[in-house]
């Protein structure tokens, strides 16, 4: 799930999605269109892009968790 995020959000920020769909990775293109990271306003590109990588870390996170539950294989070193 957290690659699908990255790939959907790098195709927004490309400018290779649907333009009527809001995404983080449009958002991060629209501020980098406005200037913000010339002009120094930070604050337009924070939030989009601590979501993405907020969003990926959780459901690695949580995949890797399930993981070792449904696993017992994996805890065992022989």
């Amino acid at each position: 799930i957290s690659t699908a995020i990255l790939t959907e959000a790098t195709l927004a920020f490309l400018g290779l999605s649907d333009p009527t769909v809001v995404s983080w990775g449009g958002l991060l293109q629209d501020a980098r269109e406005a200037g913000a990271v010339s002009s120094g306003n930070w604050w337009y590109l924070a939030p989009p892009g601590l979501a993405i990588a907020v969003v990926a870390l959780a459901f690695t996170l949580c995949g890797r968790a399930i993981e070792s539950v449904l696993n017992p294989q994996l805890g065992v070193s022989r």
